[in-house]
């Protein structure tokens, strides 16, 4: 198992190493601009509304045996429900087996995504957002969280809480720097058409880090696995050979004391 996933964690690495800048940088100029737009020609993905109903969309794995790896997704993904909106209503959209298994007791699963991960492209991930950005623009939610492990390196994975609706504008002296262009044909066409395209990417992001988190931490984990199992195996061996040593010890005792009581 350690193998396979680090023949996996390869690719997917270097997926989600490429695919990086461009969803950072996307992020950040989306952002920038939707901080100049006017309040009345703000983007949808934009609107801030009271805060009712959350949607939590908690990304983990189909599978087990990844040491920490899901349960540190569902303990977040708990805490926001217990501790950060305990007062509010909080559904959860599971995408991998682990998240709808720990939230499907809970009765707060509304949709179960794990089949993303036969075939993690972008089109398969892009449905999963507009689904989601469709829900927020009909106010069926106010707010949208994305709960997932980020990948640092094979032997590291961040748990990462990012908001994902609505867009959150940069504030501060970053709010209004670098923005001296000139827009065809408008600044908002550009907006509205874009940001459900950086929404989408951002998602995919969030599933393709979690992937190659994924393999990492079962990749650390078997190797754990094997060498605890090494460790275990010379202890017991090490007790065997004492217990044989012992039991040898005494048959030769016996042997002897009853060639002396026989010389008697």
């Amino acid at each position: 198992m350690k193998m396979v996933s680090a023949a996996k964690l390869k690719k997917a690495q270097d997926a989600i190493t490429a695919m990086r800048p461009y969803s950072n940088k996307l992020t950040e100029l989306l952002q920038s601009l939707s901080a100049t737009l006017d309040a009345d020609s703000g983007s949808k993905y934009s609107v801030e509304r009271e805060l009712n109903n959350v949607l939590v969309v908690a990304i983990t794995s189909n599978r087990g045996l990844c040491g920490a790896f899901n349960s540190n997704i569902i303990k977040q993904t708990n805490a926001l429900i217990n501790d950060v909106y305990s007062d509010k209503n909080v559904s959860v959209l599971a995408i991998g087996k682990k998240a709808n298994d720990a939230f499907a007791k809970q009765d707060r699963v509304i949709a179960n995504k794990s089949e993303v991960f036969d075939a993690l492209t972008f089109e398969n991930v892009a449905e999963i957002a507009e689904m989601i950005m469709k829900k927020f623009v009909e106010g069926e939610y106010d707010k949208v969280e994305l709960v997932y492990n980020s990948f640092k390196n094979a032997a590291t994975q961040i748990v990462m809480t990012e908001q994902y609706l609505p867009i959150v504008p940069i504030e501060g002296e970053d709010a209004h720097a670098n923005l001296d262009y000139i827009f065809e044909p408008s600044k908002q066409e550009i907006v509205e058409t874009l940001i459900p395209k950086s929404l989408k990417t951002q998602l995919f992001k969030g599933i393709r880090d979690s992937f190659a988190s994924e393999h990492g931490a079962r990749m650390t984990a078997m190797h754990k696995a094997t060498d605890n199992a090494t460790e275990l195996r010379d202890q017991l061996k090490l007790t065997y050979n004492k217990a044989r040593q012992a039991a040898i010890t005494n048959e030769i005792l016996e042997i002897v004391g009853g060639a002396e009581a026989l010389n008697n």
